[in-house]
C-alpha cells in the first residue's frame, strides 16, 4: 500500500487549522500543523516523526513573517525541499497578492473563506500535476488473498476466474481497495472516483456495492471483502481470505 502523502499547514489560526486538518486526514492524508513561520520552515527542513512533506499549505498573513517570505525561502532550500508544492492562503482581496505569489514560486493560490472540498480538490490537483511526488508508484496489480486487481488491463478477478464488473464499478472497487483498512463515507467514495460521471444520489453507491459484491464475493449477503460500516459507509478489509 502507498504511503499517506503529508501535508504541513503553516496556519496561525488554530481553529481553522484543526477544521481543516481534520477535514484532510478524513480524506486520506497525514496532516502537521505549525503556529507559525518559524516552526513551518523547522519542520520542513527537519521532519523528524512526521516524515517527508509532500505539500505546504501557507498562509499568507502570519504572526512572524509574511507568507510570500516563507515561499521565497522555502523555494531558496537545496535539493526536493526547495520543490515541494505550495498552496497558499489568504484572506486577502489583493490580486496582487495572488501575482506576486505564484510568481516567486507558489503551485496555487485560495482566497478565503473557503470551501474544503475546493481545497482538498486544489490539492490533489496539485499532486497529480506534480507527478504524485512523495508517494511510491501505486502498484499495476492489487493482489487481497485471491482476488486481483489488474489497473492496467482494468480486469478483476477471483481465484483466477474474471468478475463482472462495469467500468464505474470498476473504479468504485479500486477506490476502496486503494485505501484498504479506512471506513469511507460515501461521499469521500464518490469524491475518489471524480472525474466519472456520477449519479446525484448517495444511495446509487449502495447499489453499486451490492453488485461489487456479488461479482468479488464467496457470499455477497455475508460479505468479507467490503463491509459496511452503518451509518458511516463502508471499508475494504485488508486481511481477506
Amino acid at each position: 500500500m502507498a504511503a499517506m502523502q503529508h501535508i504541513l499547514m503553516i496556519e496561525d489560526d488554530a481553529r481553522l487549522a484543526q477544521m481543516v486538518g481534520e477535514y484532510l486526514e478524513r480524506s486520506g492524508f497525514r496532516v502537521t500543523h505549525a503556529i507559525d513561520a518559524k516552526a513551518g520552515l523547522a519542520l520542513l527542513q527537519e521532519p523528524g516523526p512526521a516524515g517527508r512533506t509532500d505539500l505546504v499549505l501557507l498562509d499568507l498573513m502570519l504572526p512572524d513573517m509574511d507568507g510570500l517570505e516563507v515561499c521565497r525561502r522555502v523555494r531558496a532550500l537545496p535539493g526536493e525541499l526547495g520543490s515541494v508544492p505550495v498552496l497558499m492562503l489568504t484572506a486577502k482581496g489583493d490580486p496582487m497578492d495572488r501575482i506576486v505569489g505564484l510568481e516567486i514560486g507558489a503551485d496555487d493560490y485560495l482566497p478565503k473563506p473557503f470551501e474544503p472540498r475546493e481545497l482538498l480538490a486544489r490539492i490533489r490537483a496539485i499532486l497529480r500535476r506534480r507527478g504524485g511526488e512523495g508517494t511510491p508508484p501505486a502498484a499495476k496489480v492489487m493482489r487481497f488473498g485471491t482476488l486481483e486487481i489488474d489497473r492496467d488491463a482494468r480486469m478483476v478477478s477471483v481465484m483466477e476466474q474474471p468478475c463482472d464488473l462495469t467500468s464505474y464499478q470498476f473504479d468504485l472497487l479500486v477506490a476502496l481497495a486503494e485505501r484498504a483498512g479506512r471506513v469511507l463515507t460515501r461521499d469521500q467514495i464518490m469524491e475518489a472516483v471524480r472525474g466519472r460521471e456520477l449519479e446525484a444520489f448517495d444511495r446509487s453507491i449502495d447499489v453499486h456495492m451490492g453488485r461489487i459484491r456479488a461479482a468479488i464475493e464467496a457470499d455477497p449477503k455475508n460479505p468479507k471483502r467490503i463491509l459496511t460500516v452503518r451509518g458511516v459507509g463502508y471499508v475494504f478489509a485488508k486481511q481477506q481470505d
